[in-house]
């Protein structure tokens, strides 16, 4: 009720788009289908989007003892060089950790392999991958301990996989910007630090707010993101999701991030209902002297960072990004 009509206001590429995931995956957003034809879905229609892109010159599964279990990772090294300093144990490369989107129920390593290929070849760093645990199965704050342990692995034990421990990144989409976040934050305060943190590269993101304008007047079928889908994916997310408005690892905003939090480039959708998340998070940032660049991608809806087949703003926030990424870090 009361939603702009975003299908007759998005971009000619966004519309194509929306037109082959329809072919692809059907009701893929259908929340009604439940979580786990959703996850069948989700794999079938990412798996077009994630062919091409470029070559690594080397990409290894492994896992990273966890929290809660082992935690499958996968990394990308886009160059020889890279790839080199895994085989001698030489800390030469900066990494980044990347944390998929799904809404903390749907993805894998696979439905964002080649995002992050296109991440790795574009900022030169080595990519970590994160599995973390997905919910239902697992509840809030499992995630965001898991990604947080992955770097933290990275920070004592890089040099094992060419990269340097003490410059690391975050990465993500959507609940994955969330936790990328979440991950720096829970470092700070309850693992003694996240100084080897140098970067946040956070794409439209969910960071607390339970309300906003962009919440009020986007989200629909073709993004499966209503007020009503919002709340089934916390529903599963959490035990109690009243209590994801008070929990400081849920909603971020009730940190402080005034202090001690990385450079971050924040990317947002025109038509995405949590456009206002970033608004808001890119505006404490930019208060407080934090390095941030906030932009908002005209004519696209959420999620829109996969479509780098047909999409040209889905290249533009990668190609930004990474350029963001190797400025803060003298790349």
């Amino acid at each position: 009720m009361n939603k702009l009509d975003v299908l007759a206001k998005i971009n000619p590429q966004m519309k194509a788009v929306l037109a082959r995931e329809d072919e692809l995956a059907g009701d893929a957003n259908d929340t009604s289908a439940g979580f786990e034809q959703m996850r069948e879905n989700y794999v079938a229609g990412r798996a077009y989007w994630a062919e091409g892109g470029p070559v690594m010159a080397e990409t290894l599964d492994a896992s990273v003892r966890g929290p809660h279990g082992d935690i499958p990772v996968r990394y990308y090294y886009p160059t020889r060089e890279a790839a080199a300093g895994r085989a001698a144990g030489e800390p030469a490369t900066p990494g980044i950790v990347y944390a998929h989107g799904g809404g903390f129920v749907l993805g894998n390593l696979d439905t964002h392999d080649r995002v992050c290929r296109i991440l790795a070849d574009k900022t030169g760093a080595v990519v970590t991958a994160v599995d973390y645990r997905l919910s239902p199965e697992a509840k809030y704050p499992s995630a965001v301990e898991e990604v947080a342990a992955v770097a933290e692995h990275l920070h004592v034990h890089g040099a094992a996989y060419g990269i340097d421990g003490d410059r690391l990144a975050f990465a993500g989409d959507s609940g994955g910007a969330h936790l990328g976040l979440a991950a720096t934050l829970y470092l700070r305060e309850e693992r003694g630090g996240s100084g080897f943190v140098k970067c946040l590269l956070l794409f439209y993101g969910w960071f607390g707010l339970t309300d906003s304008s962009s919440m009020r007047l986007l989200g629909g079928a073709w993004d499966g993101l209503t007020e009503e889908d919002w709340q089934w994916y916390l529903g599963l997310y959490a035990e109690d999701p009243a209590e994801l408005a008070r929990a400081r690892y849920a909603n971020l905003f009730l940190n402080d991030l005034t202090r001690d939090v990385p450079a971050c480039y924040v990317a947002a959708a025109e038509f995405d209902p949590l456009r206002d998340d970033s608004a808001t998070l890119a505006a404490i940032l930019e208060q407080y002297g934090t390095p941030v660049r906030y932009e908002v991608f005209e004519g696209v809806i959420h999620a829109f960072l996969h479509y780098t087949k047909m999409l040209d703003e889905a290249n533009d926030a990668l190609e930004h990004a990474a350029t963001f990424y190797r400025q803060q870090l003298g790349l």
